[in-house]
């Protein structure tokens, strides 16, 4: 809210005390501007002493008390003036400003009314009425009163800024940002419409231009802490955590005490999987909101990735000791009981979650995962459509006007697009879905990834195998790879199973049996790590010096089905002599399957290179951590999706050595067995 000042009143001719009192009263005002209040007190004062009913100096004093947060005494100061002068205009509306710092509201509006009244073109007055109706939550009428201000003064870049507020509550956002832009416009130095142009862009996830919002705010203020918070909460969103960590870090210079940017600093912390440091953060944090859940559900996250999971699940107990309804905590609680094996724990803790929040995407999608792993597999899968709601699915949807296919309609004679959205042992796994869909007599297209396109096109059932990216032909109905088991009502009895369901061409596999050379020995295809961008990475690669134990113990060539390799391994790479490594030289999956035709075994961990070995119905074992992706199930060593394929499972301990020392065994016997 505004305050206005008033200076002194001529009166015409003045005698020589009345020139003393107004050389006092301009150089008291002076002082007051200046921040030099016990100053501009004491002179005030003098001037009462001489003249007790000095209007502008019983008024001053009124707007001095308000103004040092004495609200109170800043409103009995202020009656006594209206009771002498009802129709101050001055005095109205600091009368409202006291007033409504005391959260006496509806007196507020009542002062400002009368002021206006008395004075209609007050643009003061009106700005101030104006923010109080947004706090009365009667925006429509604030927006009236800010516009009316702009009426009056054309140019009024606080009532510019004020109604962006008011705009940006009724999240009519595009005409906010507007406003704040007239507000600049007018004010070049606006510091606060920067940031709250900052904050619009930022809700309307433009957050490059959220960005440049808040660094011309900062221009003009660079200790404003609130910005330099935002700012690292935009970067964050633009996937620069080290930028964000450096401007929550400026921001906790400037104010240690900053509880918001103490939070956001441990999720920039986790982003860039520095957990230790993250966890410092949460337990500072806890120091500054010791009796908030959200500070416990923080660092029980942490805990989770730092897998101690009983400690998490600790702390989401203190989170619901503070508020026992807490969606957010709840489904996280189900994910730390998931990865404990917990299962039916979990699955009772989504259920809590989506009892007090019936839309909680991830709790949704984390009950789908419980049930798939369980063998419920036509619930999992219904659950596993939430996936669009979440990152990263949600902005990697396929907006399309054809409708999803959902398996009730009738196919025969129709156009469908089958799409892959996810990895590619994704692709590899479901694709066996489009021989299915041609059989109810569709005609399919299929669009995969760049580098399956070529393996693809030896699917059964004669779909049109596009690339992604190429253009798509005209097609009647949709449906993501991911969504076909829904589709076909996919239970354990009734996976498709059938392999091989991809297929070789017999010149690539010459060639590749004549690169590899003589066979003297039987030769095994090592995969060791996937992505290092997966969620799970950390959890399923294993890095290749954990098994050197099977190339120096087995009497076997060895063949590595990488085409990436780390750093830490490439040296090892180089250094070993019973590794053959292709590297760039495998163009495509067609040659990775090509490779794959001429081995006797695969051993994979759960990589595309395990889809791919599976697919082709080579022999495959799959070294699985202890709790794995959904289609491996639990406590088997066979899997429903792929017959030719053995599954090695962590312990509970989940460590790789056991796993690798069972594999080293059953290979030993492997070999034998030539």
């Amino acid at each position: 809210m505004v305050a206005d000042h008033e200076g002194s009143r001529h009166q015409g001719a003045m005698n020589s005390r009345a020139a003393q009192t107004t050389t006092w009263l301009i150089e008291a005002f002076a002082l007051h501007q200046a921040g030099q209040w016990a100053e501009a007190e004491r002179i005030y004062r003098k001037i009462l002493a001489a003249q007790p009913d000095h209007i502008d100096s019983l008024h001053l004093l009124g707007v001095l008390a308000y103004e040092r947060g004495e609200f109170a005494r800043a409103l009995d100061q202020i009656e006594f003036i209206l009771a002498q002068d009802p129709d101050h205009c001055l005095a109205l509306n600091h009368r409202g400003l006291a007033l409504a710092a005391l959260q006496r509201f509806d007196d507020a509006l009542a002062s400002y009314d009368r002021a206006i009244a008395v004075q209609p073109d007050y643009a003061e007055a009106l700005l101030n009425r104006g923010d109080v109706l947004v706090e009365l939550k009667r925006l429509d009428a604030a927006l009236a009163t800010f516009d009316r201000a702009l009426e009056v003064r054309r140019n009024y870049a606080d009532a510019f800024c004020h109604r962006g507020v008011v705009l940006q509550q009724l999240k009519r956002l595009d005409e906010a940002v507007a406003s704040y832009d007239r507000a600049i416009e007018v004010r070049p130095s606006y510091t606060e419409a920067f940031y709250n142009r900052g904050v619009v862009l930022h809700e309307q996830k433009r957050f490059a231009e959220a960005l440049a919002s808040y660094d011309g705010a900062l221009a003009l203020r660079p200790d404003y802490a609130e910005a330099l918070c935002n700012r690292g909460m935009v970067l964050y969103e633009l996937k620069a955590p080290e930028e964000a960590l450096a401007s929550y870090d400026r921001a906790l210079a400037l104010r240690p005490d900053f509880v918001e940017a103490q939070v956001h600093r441990g999720n920039a912390l986790r982003a860039l999987k520095r957990h230790e440091e993250a966890l410092a953060s949460c337990e500072r944090t806890l120091e500054l909101w010791p009796d908030r859940a959200a500070a416990y559900g923080n660092r029980a996250i942490v805990l989770h990735e730092l897998q101690r999971f009983e400690e998490a699940l600790a702390d989401y107990d203190r989170a619901f000791a503070i508020e026992p309804d807490y969606p957010d905590a709840l489904c996280n609680r189900g994910a730390t009981l998931y990865e404990l094996g917990r299962f039916e724990e979990a699955l009772a803790s989504y259920d809590r979650a989506l009892a007090v929040r019936s839309d909680l995407p991830d709790a949704h999608y984390n009950e789908a995962h419980s049930r798939l792993l369980t063998g419920d597999l036509r619930r999992g899968f219904e659950k596993f459509e939430w996936r669009w709601k979440i990152e990263p699915y949600a902005s990697h949807r396929r907006e399309f006007s054809q409708p999803q296919w959902t398996g009730r309609d009738e196919i025969a004679g129709k156009t469908i697009l089958l799409h892959a959205a996810d990895g590619f042992g994704d692709t590899i796994h479901l694709c066996r879905y489009a021989p299915l869909v041609a059989s109810r007599g569709a005609r399919v297209i299929l669009e995969v990834q760049n580098p399956l396109h070529e393996l693809m096109g030896s699917l059964a059932g004669g779909a049109q195998v596009l690339a992604r990216g190429d253009p798509l032909p005209v097609f009647d109905l949709q449906c993501p790879l991911l969504s076909l088991p829904l589709a076909f009502g996919t239970e354990l009895a009734t996976i498709p199973s059938g392999t091989p369901y991809l297929f070789v061409p017999p010149s690539r596999a010459s060639r590749w049996s004549a690169r590899l050379g003589p066979r003297h020995r039987p030769r095994i295809g090592l995969a060791w790590s996937g992505d290092p961008t997966h969620s799970n990475d950390r959890n399923r690669s294993i890095a290749l010096g954990r098994l050197l134990a099977l190339l120096t113990e087995v009497d076997a060539t060895f063949v590595s089905l990488q085409r990436q390799v780390r750093a830490g391994d490439a040296a090892m790479l180089q250094s070993g002599d019973n590794l053959l490594h292709f590297g760039d030289e495998i163009k495509d999956f067609s040659d990775t399957a090509a490779l794959i035709s001429n081995l006797d075994l695969v051993i994979s961990v759960d990589t595309s290179v395990a889809h791919l070995a599976g697919a082709l119905a080579k022999p495959v074992w799959i070294l699985l951590p202890f709790i794995p992706d959904w289609r491996w199930l639990l406590d088997r060593d066979d899997s429903p999706w792929y017959p030719t394929a053995r599954l090695f499972r962590q312990d509970d301990t989940r460590e790789w050595d056991d796993v690798i020392a069972r594999v080293r065994a059953a290979l030993r016997d492997f070999v034998r067995s030539r």
